[in-house]
């Protein structure tokens, strides 16, 4: 039978990521347990919604994510609505013993991750956080390599994500920066990102240090700026005080004993999308950058002498999920891939009843982590996360 699913913030970037994934799902990954079927759209832009429901036949579109919430022709509950609401929709979806798939920030407060890690166990649904960049397959490669002990024991972790979206101290007031809205800023907005690559590939971190500041404290007010609009500004336009932190620097520990540097930002001049990460070990070591989205850098010691270097390897069909989309390796998946592999997996989840990484408890630590980063900056010191 098919998952049944209700998605809270429809005409949004993600949730027309989402619609477009569950659509997607018979033609790429087809067969036993993967049938998952539209049955409501929620946002509060209904000329948008109209437009976005008149290409997913036979959902129900409207404004009130509490009706979809109850509604008993919903099995899941999807949320890509903005941070603020995130937890209080998932609890009254566990309450209603609804499948809930959120995206990240999962909530705003580690308290708040704990109490639907508790009430999901207790109702035994399926719980899932769309931290979908770890499930480009070039990773499963990363973690193979670790899991085999190919580099040894890990030492040294070095990540980063940056976008320069905020980097011009003009660029307009939206959303993410209201602390209101998204009382995390960009700490659980890209920082997250970081921490779900280092929650999967490395393990838990124990301790960490964090610097995290807002670059520039107002911005102009152009109504109706977010991501991919284009806005003139001026210095005569009413401004609006930033609440929340445009970039973080972290030192962490981790539980394994290895180190961590990792440092995010919206503000990096030129970098329209940094992602990268090093990961050193006692016998090797793993490089990974966005820019060479399906490839990975292996290094080995035990070459032999003469010939030790990082050795390219493009993810391909030896992996089920890459096979699903293409035949060859290094073909290009991207963002919107990463994302269908998230969301087939979360119906496979149901289907099977076999949870699967990252699940609301793998996005309560690393909510913990973000608050030992805002914790750590304000009180100048390390915390135990």
């Amino acid at each position: 039978m098919s998952v049944r699913v209700a998605v809270l913030g429809a005409s949004g970037w993600m949730g027309k990521a989402h619609t477009l994934a569950y659509q997607s799902l018979p033609l790429l990954f087809g067969g036993e347990g993967y049938a998952a079927r539209v049955t409501r759209l929620v946002d509060g832009n209904q000329e948008k919604l109209r437009e976005i429901g008149a290409a997913v036949p036979g959902a129900r579109i409207g404004a009130d994510w509490e009706q979809a919430v109850s509604d008993p022709d919903v099995d899941l509950v999807d949320i890509c609505l903005p941070d603020n609401l995130h937890y209080e929709v998932a609890k009254k979806a566990l309450l209603a013993g609804k499948h809930v798939y959120c995206e990240k920030p999962l909530t705003n407060t580690a308290a708040e991750a704990a109490e639907l890690v508790q009430l999901a166990a207790s109702k035994k649904v399926i719980t899932r956080v769309g931290h979908s960049f770890p499930r480009n397959p070039v990773h499963d490669i990363a973690k193979d390599i670790i899991d085999r002990g190919e580099i040894g024991e890990i030492k040294l972790v070095r990540a980063a994500q940056h976008v320069d979206i905020m980097a011009d101290p003009q660029a307009p007031f939206m959303w993410r920066l209201d602390g209101e809205l998204a009382p995390t800023g960009i700490v659980g907005d890209t920082g997250s990102h970081v921490f779900a690559f280092l929650d999967r590939l490395i393990g838990r971190v124990t301790q960490l240090v964090a610097d995290c500041n807002v670059v520039t404290p107002t911005r102009p007010v152009v109504e109706g700026f977010n991501y991919g609009a284009a806005a003139t500004t001026s210095a005569s336009r009413a401004v609006k005080a930033v609440t929340n932190p445009d970039v973080g620097n972290v030192l962490c520990r981790f539980e394994n004993g290895a180190m961590g540097i990792i440092d995010f930002s919206r503000v990096a001049m030129g970098r329209k999308f940094l992602q990268q990460y090093e990961i050193y070990g006692t016998r090797g070591s793993l490089l990974y950058d966005y820019d060479e989205i399906n490839r990975i850098r292996f290094y080995s010691s035990e070459d032999p002498r003469g010939r030790q270097g990082f050795r390219e390897i493009d993810v391909g069909p030896d992996n089920p999920n890459y096979a699903a989309f293409l035949p060859i390796p290094n073909f290009g998946l991207g963002y919107n891939e990463a994302k269908t592999i998230e969301v087939a997996e979360v119906i496979r989840s149901i289907s099977t009843g076999k949870a699967s990484w990252p699940t609301f408890e793998n996005g309560l630590h690393i909510a913990r982590i973000v608050d030992a980063c805002l914790k750590s900056s304000q009180a100048r010191a390390w915390v135990d996360v």
